[in-house]
């Protein structure tokens, strides 16, 4: 009787802790005091390493090399590209510019082609912070996305009701726009090359635009 009673036991405290498991794995967010509404995967950087083949080192290069199909037209081997996170993006974004030099509370919005930054900042030289900001987020993302800065932390409201929005939201172009026409007035830092304004814009771009 004493000996069933214990099996009962452990298969009762094994199935708790089994419970307990299955929860703390399928938890949507993180808890953490720094990151708010930020999903605790993180699809598009590697937060802790993972090793390529058996080496252990975690300190691998990554190489991929692929070959167009020599069929005309086929384009099945790409049918599953994986997509960008833009939540991943946002939230690496800001946890690299709160690295920099007297920038510590820093906001990111990212669209389909669009990098809003928000940020707290002590410095001296709006300037120099800006072109430090702007060009941190300009790492992260692909080369077509445009970036806007701001150091009003006024534009944290803003650009945080933005995250229920997506492409396909009534007026989201103009509602967009008046953002960046908002951050704008903050500096912006350099441009990025000769054929580009400091946020990425593209002359061709801007002479549509106009």
């Amino acid at each position: 009787m004493r000996n069933t009673w214990l099996i009962t036991g452990i298969s009762v405290i094994s199935l708790f802790s089994g419970c307990a498991q299955m929860n703390e794995s399928t938890s949507l967010y993180e808890k953490s005091g720094t990151t708010i509404n930020v999903r605790s995967r993180n699809d598009l950087y590697n937060e802790h390493g993972v090793r390529n083949g058996m080496d252990s080192r975690l300190t691998n290069f990554g190489y991929v090399r692929h070959q167009k199909s020599p069929i005309p037209g086929d384009t099945t081997q790409y049918a599953n590209i994986p997509v960008l996170n833009r939540e991943n993006v946002a939230d690496l974004i800001s946890k690299l510019c709160t690295q920099l030099p007297n920038v510590y509370d820093v906001g990111t919005l990212v669209t389909d082609d669009t990098v809003f930054v928000v940020y707290k900042t002590d410095s001296t030289n709006r300037f120099e912070t800006a072109d430090q900001v702007k060009k941190t987020a300009i790492s992260v993302v692909p080369r077509y996305y445009h970036v806007y800065v701001s150091d009003n932390p006024r534009m944290f409201q803003d650009i945080e009701r933005f995250g229920r929005l997506d492409a396909n939201s009534q007026n989201v172009d103009q509602i967009l726009q008046q953002t960046i026409n908002d951050m704008l007035k903050s500096p912006q830092g350099r441009k990025i090359s000769s054929g580009e304004n400091e946020n990425g814009v593209q002359r061709e771009e801007m002479n549509m635009m106009q």
